[in-house]
Order: C-alpha cells, then structure tokens, then sequence
C-alpha cells in the first residue's frame, strides 16, 4: 500500500498503522513528481493519501494516482472538510476516514474500499462486454439484414455450437469485420 503526502511526523504515523494491520508499505515523501515512477514500479494495491495543509495538493496527489496507479485511494482527513470531500470523490478517492492512526477504523476503511473496487472493475467489465456485444449485433445487422434480436440468437447460437461466451464470439466478430471490409484502395 501507498502511503503519500503529509507532514513527515504524519506520513510515519499513518505508514505505522497500515504496517500495523499486515500490509506492506510503501512511503512516498518526495511529493508529486515522484507518484509517476513509484506507482509504475511499485504496483500498489491501495493508495492513502494524507491530507496535510495544502489540500490542493492533495487533490493533485488523489487525482495522479487514480489516473496513473489505476488503484484506489482513502483520503485521511485531520478535519473533516465537505469541500474537499466533494472534490475528492470527483476525482476518484474511494473512501475518507479522519485521523487515520486507529488501525480498526483504518482496516474497515481497506476492507470497504477494496471491496469497492473490485465491485466497480466488474462493472466495468460488465459495461465492456455490453458495449462489445452491441457492437457485434451491428454488424450483423448492417451485413445480414437483421433485426436486433435475431443478430443476439445468431451471436448465442455460434457461442453454444463452439462452446464459447458470447462476448468472445461477439469480440470476434467485431475484430473479424474490420479485415472483411472492403480494403481502402487509393484512387488512380
């Protein structure tokens, strides 16, 4: 896990606690340059994010592990903040906790969040699949003349006939039918 921003005597009480509860912790004090390269190599699972004096940093802090560490945050707060909050879950924390140094209240906080989580990468998932399969369906529809529920039975039929999921048929079809279309040819 993650441990980032915050004063250094913070920083150390925090990464205690987490260390406390079993995980294995990774400190970065060396600020907002350093996320990039740590997360990269590092490959946390959770991030926690202090939030010190400066909450904009913060907030910048937040918002570059979700883009570049694609892995969830806790924000500890020492003062509860609703602005700040609001703009936190903007941009992507998971949960929020105040103090952060009970190590109960910090492992119901990893619990609910990589729960969470995990529940949001199946949706997802779902929505991907869904969105492949649509796209399947099109073209079937556009290249048979089908309507939506018969380009669905002809998707579900090959998928049993082949013993396969349908997103996987589905997907093949969509990356089938770029190679079937007629090649673009430069004008003579």
């Amino acid at each position: 896990m993650l441990v980032a921003d915050g004063r250094p005597e913070r920083l150390e009480q925090v990464s205690l606690a987490v260390a406390s509860l079993g995980h294995e912790v990774i400190t970065l004090e060396d600020g907002l340059d350093a996320i990039g390269p740590t997360t990269a190599a590092e490959r946390p699972d959770l991030a926690v994010v202090i939030v010190g004096e400066s909450s904009d940093d913060a907030l910048r802090t937040i918002g570059r592990i979700v883009h570049e560490a694609a892995c969830p945050v806790i924000a500890v707060l020492d003062v509860e903040d609703p602005a700040f909050i609001n703009e936190a879950a903007r941009r992507g924390i998971f949960a929020y906790i105040r103090g952060g140094g009970d190590p109960a209240e910090l492992q119901s906080s990893i619990d609910i969040t990589l729960q969470r989580f995990a529940e949001y990468h199946n949706l997802e998932g779902a929505f991907g699949r869904r969105a492949v399969t649509e796209r399947a369906k099109g073209i079937l529809m556009e290249r048979h003349g089908l309507d939506e529920r018969a380009a669905f039975d002809l998707l579900r039929d090959e998928a049993r006939r082949t013993n396969r999921k349908v997103v996987d048929v589905a997907e093949a079809v969509a990356t089938s039918h770029r190679l079937l279309s007629e090649p673009d040819r430069p004008s003579a």
